[in-house]
């Protein structure tokens, strides 16, 4: 079922995830969890659902688009956690971050792995531009944990999502949430996202907006002016206070769709043809020899290209175009 498509590696998200949480350490005594975490769990999604091109999506500097709809989006995130086990100074984890992301880039150049890198938008918007237009007609999985994500759920796209350790497709959703994929741009533009800083409509979850507005779990796109006018028809002197609250903030879910939507909307022309490029021009090799040599450089002994060799070897005779 989930065999011959393209994984969409959300690239920060699930290296953070390892760099928190994986103990592995090199022969040198520095902490590699991130490396050797992320590129593990990467070769056992490819030995699962049999790719034929694997994409990471890396970013860089946040996105300047939704700061300027939104000065206070993202503010006051709590820094990257340290890795639990890592008993160093900050300043030292901060560089161990660094030299662990460093490495594992420098070892993703060697194997037949695409990667596009972006300055000043978000992996998500790249990723949404990857799945909707340039790669709308592959078979599609993305990993993560960002539950942004779910709007792009469709037919031919499906989450992995490394916190639930599961796939996560239409029905998923529609049993966790109560909202179907296709609105949840506009349920999670109404909820906010305390994750990233977004306010959203008081006292309005998921579970009331499917149980007050039934088009949402609906596969028909539910937009906006309809959901006011729908919620306008519904207001009562003593009735349910969700109505008049829509109603009431339509402006603040206007603005947060703009910062929810996975699209070219937060893209800019360079980035797009950044991400084009770096597509179209991916040749897939498997360079055995320089991953040994980084591998022993850095004295990481967590990552085994033996084990993995078979996969990779059919990897690089797929094709992500």
């Amino acid at each position: 079922m989930y065999k011959n498509r393209v994984l969409l590696i959300d690239g920060l998200n699930l290296f953070t995830r390892h760099f928190i949480a994986n103990p592995a350490m090199s022969e040198n005594g520095d902490h590699v969890g991130g490396i050797s975490g992320f590129f593990n769990a990467m070769m056992r999604l490819v030995e699962k659902c049999k790719p034929e091109g694997v994409v990471v999506v890396w970013e860089g500097g946040g996105s300047n688009k939704k700061r300027g709809l939104f000065k206070d989006y993202k503010k006051g995130s709590k820094p990257q956690k340290l890795n639990r086990y890592y008993e160093g100074d900050i300043p030292s984890t901060y560089e161990n971050r660094n030299f662990q992301l460093k490495t594992l880039i420098a070892i993703l150049g060697c194997v037949p792995v695409c990667q596009t890198y972006i300055s000043g938008a978000e992996a998500d918007d790249a990723i949404g531009y990857l799945s909707k237009y340039l790669l709308k007609e592959k078979n599609k999985i993305i990993i993560s944990s960002d539950h942004d994500f779910y709007q792009l759920i469709n037919e031919n796209t499906i989450i992995w999502s490394p916190t639930l350790k599961a796939f996560v497709d239409k029905d998923k959703v529609i049993k966790r949430f109560g909202i179907h994929p296709n609105n949840f741009c506009l349920a999670k533009s109404i909820t906010g996202d305390t994750s990233d800083n977004i306010p959203g409509v008081k006292g309005v979850g998921y579970k009331s907006l499917s149980k007050r507005f039934q088009k949402l779990t609906e596969s028909h796109e539910y937009m906006l002016y309809d959901m006011v006018a729908d919620a306008k028809s519904m207001i009562k002197p003593k009735g349910p206070k969700i109505f008049e609250n829509i109603v009431n903030n339509e402006d603040l879910i206007k603005r947060n769709n703009k910062l929810v939507l996975l699209d070219t909307n937060n893209l800019s022309l360079n980035h797009i043809q950044k991400i084009e490029s770096d597509i179209e021009n991916f040749t897939p090799a498997w360079n055995n020899m320089s991953m040994q040599k980084i591998l022993k450089t850095s004295t990481i002994t967590t990552i085994d290209p033996l084990r993995w060799n078979y996969l990779l070897r059919n990897l690089k005779k797929g094709t992500i175009k």
